[in-house]
């Protein structure tokens, strides 16, 4: 690819989100593409230190707008450290989570101002495609709970189902505002169904932006 490709996965706790992007990376990998593996909170240095902070808690009592503004923090390090170097250098980035994580999980935190750490977190880094893994909220909470055991929930998957199920909404309504860059995966298929549908939509995507980029140099 003459330019890197910048994949996101979103969605819900127990959607399935880290297997298939495993899934995907080796497809990638077999097809000659370089893939960069990545995650949010962390990724860098600086972003895993700050997402230990995050997810044990030790932020919440801080308030939501102090949490927001480490999740920002750690997203700069990672897009100046990480996903900007590996894009310039043609690779495909997939980043289970982003910046839409930040705007499900913080929507508590007044509008204008996610809008504008938001801004200077990103430094004009947007995904070219996001995956919103979609599944029940009970059924997901199982399943990470089954993972990672009962005892060992993190900061986020310890709220209620109620909280859950709204977040679970606010992922699809961010889907349907952009349709050009979101793809929903119905995450409770099994697993080798929802690999077949994410690979349908990565490749879609990059077969496309290529026609895009071949059309440009015809036209220059």
């Amino acid at each position: 690819m003459a330019r890197g490709f910048f994949i996101t996965f979103e969605g819900g706790e127990g959607a399935g989100k880290s297997t298939q992007i495993g899934r995907l990376a080796h497809k990638l990998r077999d097809k000659r593409y370089q893939v960069a593996v990545t995650r949010e909170p962390g990724g860098s240095p600086g972003a895993e230190a700050i997402r230990h902070v995050i997810l044990s808690g030790a932020a919440e009592p801080l308030g939501p707008e102090m949490e927001a503004l480490l999740f920002a923090a750690a997203r700069s390090d990672h897009v100046e450290q990480l996903i900007r170097p590996a894009l310039r250098r043609g690779k495909i980035v997939l980043c289970d989570r982003f910046v839409d994580s930040s705007r499900v999980y913080q929507a508590n935190v007044d509008a204008a101002l996610l809008e504008e750490i938001e801004r200077v977190s990103l430094n004009g880094v947007m995904p070219n495609l996001t995956l919103i893994f979609d599944i029940d909220p009970e059924v997901g909470l199982r399943r990470a709970a089954e993972r990672r055991g009962a005892d060992q929930a993190d900061r986020f998957e310890k709220e209620t189902l109620a909280v859950h199920r709204r977040r679970r909404q606010a992922f699809l309504d961010i889907a349907i505002k952009e349709p050009k860059r979101c793809v929903v995966i119905d995450a409770s298929a099994d697993a080798d169904a929802v690999e077949n549908a994410v690979t349908a939509a990565v490749f879609g995507a990059i077969e496309a932006r290529s026609d895009v980029d071949a059309e440009a140099a015809q036209g220059a």
